[in-house]
């Protein structure tokens, strides 16, 4: 890019105040001024919406925000694409859980972070990105040391080129395998080991039951206890669930546009991003309990920061529980934005 790289040591020695910076001077003064709380949803999920909650440090400009994570610590991961004018290439960023900046690392992720998950193995964390841009899944330490890394798998012999084959997310079955979304490729789901060993292929593309189409997001779903695979299967605008064996299961459709992803919190509500400008939480059954900030129709994907609506998503594209009461939503747009939903 022309511009030299700010290390990591000279991000941490900024304080939260000008870590604020560059993103808050694209923020329209009378959103910042703003001092009535917007709260959205009901009952017992009801939330204040904070936008731009999360913000990079000096020298670092958001690109689409795709991907979040939280450790059995509290701090929470964020994967982003990195603008085309940031000095820093760094696309996975952590803070804490009160939102401030701690570290930022994974350059070679530029232009391409996407899924981002995370799982303790033994006493150890580990982050799974799935990266769109060199069409590779990576398995990181939580500060970056690459333990493995897989590009387009030979072994079912469905791909005729690496162009077919771009993974977008990753699930965990019980014994540590990973299952893989082929979201952005030719919408197959793959098995491998914790190691990066490949297992076996578990479904593919189509529209009928068992088949998917854009598997983006995927989680474990074991709140019945029987582990199944549910997908969301956003090409077919639905949610799908799976054995681990790949058989179908059941299709969910209420209340579900463009699903993106899906996560748990340990009552067994399922936090369902939509990039159709929308958040969804189901309760057990799968049913839609509420739906937040609902932006929709919506086309200010590239529309400039003071045209977002307050209180309005223009992309939900990842969300995450970070305390089983609160919600962190990335949102897919080109100058990135993280929301906390804190609930009320």
């Amino acid at each position: 890019m022309g511009k030299p790289e700010i290390s990591r040591r000279s991000l941490l020695k900024h304080g939260a105040a000008l870590a604020a910076a560059p993103i808050l001077a694209r923020i329209p003064k009378s959103l910042r001024q703003q001092k009535a709380p917007i709260i959205v949803g009901s009952g017992e999920h009801t939330y204040e919406v904070h936008h731009d909650w999360l913000v990079p440090p000096p020298g670092l400009v958001y690109g689409d925000t795709h991907g979040l994570a939280v450790d059995s610590l509290g701090h929470i991961y964020l994967a982003h694409t990195v603008h085309p004018t940031s000095a820093s290439s760094d696309a996975i960023l952590m803070f804490d859980q009160k939102g401030k900046f701690m570290q930022s690392w994974g350059s070679e992720f530029r232009g391409g972070a996407h899924g981002l998950d995370l799982r303790k193995e033994g006493h150890e964390e580990f982050l799974y990105h799935c990266d769109i841009n060199r069409r590779v899944i990576v398995k990181t330490s939580l500060e970056g040391d690459i333990v493995w890394q897989k590009g387009v798998p030979t072994e079912p012999g469905v791909y005729k080129s690496e162009k077919e084959w771009c993974p977008t997310n990753v699930a965990f079955a019980p014994n540590g395998d990973v299952f893989v979304g082929d979201g952005y490729g030719s919408s197959y789901i793959h098995r491998y080991t914790k190691d990066g060993d490949y297992v076996k292929l578990v479904c593919g593309p189509g529209s009928g039951p068992g088949q998917v189409n854009c598997p983006h997001g995927l989680w474990l779903d074991s709140r019945d206890g029987t582990p199944k695979l549910i997908v969301a299967d956003r090409g077919n605008k639905r949610i799908q669930l799976l054995s681990l064996e790949g058989q179908h299961l059941g299709f969910v459709t209420d209340g579900i546009r463009m699903p993106c992803h899906i996560h748990f919190n340990k009552k067994g509500e399922a936090l369902v991003p939509d990039l159709d400008s929308v958040v969804t939480i189901l309760d057990k059954t799968n049913k839609p309990i509420v739906q937040l900030c609902d932006g929709a129709p919506s086309d200010l994907r590239n529309a400039p920061r003071e045209k977002f609506i307050p209180g309005k998503f223009v992309h939900p594209h990842s969300a995450i529980w970070i305390n089983d009461r609160d919600i962190v939503v990335a949102e897919w747009v080109p100058i990135g934005r993280v929301t906390l939903l804190r609930r009320v």
